[in-house]
């Protein structure tokens, strides 16, 4: 059974929560102009936080590139942007693949189809599609068994051969790898990696029942945990929850009756065989069966392979609209691997970090090309000034594929990692947010009293960048009664 909420829980948890002129940066700081110094309500809210000047970075400019910077303090500063940097991965993407760019799944069937059955294998080939979640994995399968095929005598077949990656550890971030956020980039990236469980309260039997999507393969799932009394409060912690082994689920606590319907998505333990078990289980789940078994492999070459069937993605105008209004780390990796992909090849992190410095430098400046590491910001390496990113905005503001760009930031107050946010204007600004240990980032476009658009960087790379998160507040509404 497919849970409607599971792709916006998902998406939810797998956060972290200059100027153009012919193609080249011009300093957004006019000679001889007087530009405004932090505000004084801004400067307040930092000293509060503890946070020293020469530890941000603002910088305010017309989105259009007219007349000089209204604001701007240590905006050639080189800082840690956190997931701000996934405007520079949803730009490039935009401006090189196009908006309604697709990414396919074909599905290849290896032998002849009688009476329902399937007298070899059936391989499905990731591409790098970064949202092929459950429900579109049932439609995949779905449109196999449309084939007439409802037994595999062969084996499942699915091939990731499109990104080459090393190793990933989920724990090498932050030490919590059942955090879906942590959860690695893949070819054939199938529900982020994450089992979703739903607990639904049955006060009659005492018990609660755990729905979990997708069934995986070989592995034991607790149907119920018993019910307890008392407020919601921290049910999870209440559930005493065991991922430890990939073979079984299991709880050895209780579930608050209060608490309703809850979905808790975790990433799986065994993150490389995922794929395998989710596939083997949906399949036999719909009514399917397998007589093989569902490995990794890749689609034999030659000419003669075409594809029975294809499943194409959402376009990409959708797809970040997901990854910025909801910070999803994964999905802005598979894009900023899908950019370093050429005819022929897989695609690494180190060639998609040439070709959007590549692109920087045609399409931005020469200049303030920023370090890039996997893309979407999940990082402690990477590095981009106020400055760049500035130019980078205003060179979306006069390109093609602004609405799409523009209308997939956060609202300030009103949805995505900004629904939250305590501003006096809700509604004025879209703004893509950046969060991690030591920084805290907002960069966009604000709407400003007199009916510019102006565009806002803000970059705070502090021990107590959190606390400043009201300095970013205040900046917001300046910029939003600015003339």
């Amino acid at each position: 059974m497919l849970h409607a909420s599971t792709p916006l829980t998902l998406l939810r948890s797998l956060s972290m929560c200059g100027l153009l002129a012919m193609g080249t940066l011009v300093l957004p700081i006019a000679a001889g102009a007087r530009v405004q110094d932090i505000p004084p309500e801004v400067d307040a809210a930092l000293a509060r936080a503890k946070v020293p000047r020469d530890a941000v970075a603002f910088l305010v400019v017309d989105a259009q590139g007219q007349g000089s910077a209204r604001l701007a303090h240590r905006s050639d500063a080189a800082m840690n942007p956190a997931s701000v940097m996934k405007l520079v991965t949803t730009y490039a993407a935009l401006d090189l693949l196009g908006p309604s760019y697709t990414w396919p799944t074909p599905v290849f069937v290896e032998g002849a189809i009688r009476e329902g059955t399937l007298y070899g294998n059936l391989y499905i080939q990731g591409q790098g599609d970064p949202r092929l979640v459950l429900e579109r994995l049932w439609l995949l399968l779905r449109r196999v068994q449309g084939l007439g095929i409802k037994t595999i005598a062969g084996d499942i077949v699915l091939d990731q051969s499109a990104f080459r990656l090393s190793e990933h550890d989920p724990a090498s971030f932050d030490g919590d790898p059942l955090r879906p956020y942590n959860a690695a980039p893949d070819a054939l990236l199938i529900n982020f990696k994450s089992v979703v469980m739903t607990l639904v309260p049955e006060a009659s039997n005492l018990v609660a029942r755990v729905q979990y999507d997708p069934p995986l393969e070989g592995v034991q799932m607790q149907a119920t945990v018993p019910l307890i009394g008392g407020d919601c409060g921290d049910y999870r912690g209440a559930l005493k929850a065991d991922f430890s082994d990939p073979l079984r689920i299991r709880f050895t606590g209780a579930y608050p009756q209060s608490c309703g319907e809850k979905v808790w998505p975790v990433a799986y333990a065994d993150p490389k065989n995922y794929a395998t078990r989710a596939v083997a289980g949906l399949w036999q789940d719909m009514g399917g069966k397998l007589q093989g078994v569902s490995r990794l492999g890749a689609v034999p070459a030659g000419p003669q392979w075409k594809p029975a069937l294809e499943m194409r993605s959402a376009p990409l105008a959708e797809i970040i609209r997901d990854i910025n209004k909801y910070s999803n780390n994964v999905m802005a990796q598979q894009v900023f691997l899908t950019l370093g992909r050429s005819a022929g090849s897989s695609a690494t992190f180190e060639s998609s970090q040439a070709t959007v410095q590549r692109w920087w430098r045609e399409r931005i400046s020469p200049d303030g090309v920023p370090l890039l590491d996997n893309g979407s910001g999940l990082s402690r390496q990477e590095r981009i000034s106020a400055q760049a990113l500035a130019a980078l905005l205003q060179s979306a503001y006069q390109s093609t594929v602004m609405p799409e760009l523009m209308s997939s930031l956060p609202i300030t107050g009103v949805d995505g990692t900004l629904r939250r946010a305590k501003n006096r204007n809700i509604g004025t600004a879209h703004l893509k947010t950046g969060s991690l240990s030591n920084v805290v980032a907002l960069a966009g476009y604000v709407h400003g009293s007199g009916g510019q658009r102006w565009v806002l960087v803000a970059l705070v790379n502090h021990p107590n960048a959190n606390a400043a998160r009201p300095a970013l507040d205040a900046l917001v509404d300046w910029t939003a009664r600015l003339r």
